[in-house]
């Protein structure tokens, strides 16, 4: 079944990254490997809801196997987003004149329970920066700078990796990050900020060079990865949280968290997130409710 098409207007039309580009590819090839196994069905457009609800079935049982290998029961979430990547799909068949309706707009997607982003309080991230402040070799002053710039600056993962020494004005104190679809936005410095990134340039380019432009290198001098950055986040902040939940993008949800607790307004939050959606930084607001909620228990007299 052809999803090349497809798979090239998200590309060129779309502009989504290769990396949500892959994950669509991902999606495409369960579904029709399950297709032509289980349905014996060749042709996207022979495709029919009701085939499509039993892939959903089929992905939530864990009765599916994936090039010979029986694929593990998948949660609610990760379905929902394969039925959101099928939709895609079907709609783009659709728009081209290949089908008249798209089949998965009669599926209804597994429902899932709303969990609040997880955070690191304030006086956590004060406690881990401040006791690295005075470490002054290059891994440390590395570590400490992308902990910095994802609290101070709520980059995702991908945006810290593809961040490059010419998104950097250091006299104006902003960034200009490379988002999700290639959206830019600038982001300002703390004047703090801007001092550490001063620092770790010199020691930066005397490792790295011109060899490239990317802004965190490794020890080599190489540019970082994924999994150097995830690694890097989980080390530090197991040192003041115990939660099993230590990644990059928790400290993305302690920016955005931290902004909104101390008065910041939610359009602006989404501005500095790169939110296309204020739905999508509104899930913040939870979090601030239930701290209101949880000093309100505490302090009203009758509580």
């Amino acid at each position: 079944m052809e999803i090349d098409s497809f798979l090239v207007y998200l590309r060129s039309v779309k502009r989504y990254s290769e990396h949500t580009i892959s994950a669509y590819r991902e999606d495409l090839n369960q579904f029709f490997e399950f297709c032509e196994k289980v349905e014996l069905i060749e042709s996207c457009t022979e495709v029919t809801a009701k085939m499509v609800r039993r892939f959903e079935v089929a992905l939530m049982s864990g009765k599916f196997e994936m090039n010979g290998q029986k694929l593990k029961p998948m949660v609610p979430k990760t379905v929902r987003r394969k039925l959101s990547s099928l939709k895609t799909f079907f709609r783009f068949q659709v728009k081209e004149g290949r089908m008249a309706v798209n089949p998965v707009d009669g599926v209804v997607a597994p429902k899932i329970g709303k969990k609040l982003p997880v955070f690191v309080p304030d006086f956590q991230m004060d406690e881990l920066l401040d006791r690295h402040e005075s470490e002054s070799g290059f891994p440390e002053v590395r570590d400490r700078l992308v902990l910095m710039m994802a609290y101070y600056t709520g980059m995702r993962r991908s945006e810290l990796v593809g961040l490059k020494t010419e998104d950097i004005d250091v006299g104006n104190e902003t960034i200009k990050v490379n988002g999700k679809g290639n959206k830019q936005r600038i982001v300002p410095m703390l004047h703090e900020l801007t001092e550490e990134v001063k620092i770790y340039l010199q020691m930066r380019d005397e490792i790295a060079g011109k060899e490239h432009s990317f802004f965190f290198v490794t020890d080599k001098g190489v540019p970082v990865y994924d999994k150097f950055i995830y690694r890097l986040v989980v080390k530090y902040l197991g040192e003041v949280t115990t939660s099993s939940k230590r990644s990059p993008h928790v400290l993305r949800h302690s920016f955005a968290t931290a902004l909104l607790n101390n008065g910041a307004c939610i359009e602006a939050i989404r501005k500095l997130l790169g939110h296309s959606s204020l739905a999508a930084t509104q899930v913040y607001t939870h979090n601030s409710f239930e701290s209101l909620k949880k000093v309100y228990n505490q302090a009203h007299p009758r509580a």
